[in-house]
């Protein structure tokens, strides 16, 4: 199967399709500036300043479906007005990433998301982060819709790449530090999470990435074939990872390290080639993806969410 054209990232995925409210996006301006005002006037990250979530707010972070998203965000206040932050959606990087591109996408903008890792949150720390790529007709821009120009010295609506850039990518990350050019200890969710970090955190983020890469815009914390091999997320879950496993029906998941390792370098050097124009690579990481059960999500995924909230996930309801 070939790689996603730029047809594919114009069109919704299921995931970033507004659904009823499409008509609103079509509305909507794809100026980057009003993209930034839109996206976080709709939704808060459920942990900036510390704030306490109110009971309407405790589920939102693991609406994946944008309808989901904007069908909460309605019900609070109108889509087009003001809101306070109780008013908001609970979400994170993902989310913000999600609506920038249900409005690109209602425009027939081609756009992707891309997971990787931010070094502007936090000095000497790469914070796991999702951003979006638009294509300007001639080259796929970067951007992170979350951020207010004026308070980083970048262009966030163009923001340089590579494994130097202010966001490399979980492919960049995870081949930096399998040359020893990174320290692994300094990548993970914050400094404020010791069990979510390190080198396994990042592998994981390379299968990630691919999903992303292909439309399947996840939550960061669905988890599904070679992503429950990491220990650091199998044994968080109640009980062991046995019993969700089993009930998902998930396979692919029993994966020794040394082979993960080895999957992780394979799909990080290819999804490095497709992002320098290398259409074989784009084509292989393509096949890779939805021939290897042990990387792409199949009809159910185990969802380990950040509020405490673990279940198995059925994708095909919605």
């Amino acid at each position: 199967m070939p790689a996603p054209t730029l047809f594919d990232y114009s069109d919704h995925s299921p995931y970033s399709n507004p659904g009823n409210h499409a008509g609103f996006f079509t509305e909507l301006s794809t100026d980057p500036t009003d993209l930034h005002r839109f996206v976080c006037s709709t939704v808060v990250h459920y942990r900036a300043g510390g704030r306490e979530l109110t009971e309407a707010q405790k589920a939102d972070p693991d609406r994946r479906w944008l309808t989901s998203i904007l069908d909460a965000a309605e019900l609070r206040a109108p889509l087009d007005g003001p809101r306070t932050s109780s008013q908001q959606v609970a979400g994170c990087c993902r989310d913000h990433t999600l609506l920038a591109l249900g409005v690109l996408r209602s425009h027939g903008v081609p756009a992707r998301s891309r997971i990787g890792f931010a070094t502007y949150f936090d000095e000497g720390w790469h914070a796991d982060h999702v951003v979006g790529e638009r294509w300007d007709g001639s080259r796929w821009v970067r951007f992170d819709a979350e951020l207010d120009q004026e308070d980083f010295d970048f262009d966030v609506h163009d923001m340089p790449t590579g494994p130097d850039s202010p966001f490399p990518t979980a492919a960049e990350a995870w081949l930096a530090i399998r040359s020893g050019a990174a320290d692994p200890a300094t990548f993970g969710v914050s400094k404020d999470h010791p069990d979510l970090y390190g080198r396994e955190f990042v592998r994981d983020y390379v299968l990630l990435e691919v999903a992303h890469r292909h439309r399947d815009e996840l939550l960061l914390w669905d988890l599904w074939g070679a992503r429950l091999a990491n220990p650091g997320l199998r044994d968080v879950l109640p009980g062991g990872p046995g019993p969700w496993i089993e009930e998902a029906g998930l396979i692919g998941t029993d994966v020794p390290g040394a082979e993960l390792d080895a999957v992780a370098d394979e799909l990080a050097y290819l999804l490095v080639a497709a992002d320098a124009g290398d259409s074989e690579a784009a084509d292989q990481l393509a096949e890779l993806y939805r021939e290897d059960v042990r990387l792409h999500p199949g009809e159910r995924v185990v969802t380990l969410s950040p509020t405490g909230h673990h279940a198995v996930t059925d994708l095909a309801e919605r």
